[in-house]
């Protein structure tokens, strides 16, 4: 259970994954917005929110990256660098583990379909989900 002062900054530090997503984001500096140590913060962030700030953080990139993606306009090393990952091959494992397809393959498909419905509810339905393991 995270008392309510924590969650309080743990939420900041999450609003901070959320704003700053496409920067280099450490354990560290991401600890220091909840004024709490490394150690801490990760297990009061996985206890609170379900999923450690790391995984959190790759969620919002993969999920900004497929918006990205659908657009069309970029190639899939340009939208690895603009959601803030330096390794297109871990960017790539990343993202056909959350998403089920490769960036490329992403990329190809017609997306026309989802162009009609708002972002609003497109965000729940096409945010990425960890596959749950047996």
């Amino acid at each position: 259970m995270v008392n309510p002062e924590d969650l309080v900054r743990l939420r900041q530090a999450r609003d901070r994954i959320n704003r700053e997503y496409a920067e280099p984001l450490d354990i560290a500096a991401l600890a220091r917005t909840a004024l709490m140590s490394s150690g801490h913060f990760q297990r009061s962030f996985r206890a609170a929110f379900g999923e450690t700030p790391y995984s959190y953080l790759m969620t919002r990139r993969i999920e900004r990256a497929k918006a990205l993606l659908r657009r069309g306009d970029l190639s899939v090393t340009e939208v690895c660098m603009a959601v803030g990952c330096t390794s297109l091959g871990s960017f790539s494992a990343r993202f056909t583990e959350l998403v089920g397809e490769t960036p490329s393959a992403y990329r190809a498909r017609s997306h026309e379909d989802s162009a009609v419905i708002p972002s609003c509810i497109a965000r729940t339905f096409t945010r990425p989900k960890r596959a749950k393991r047996p």
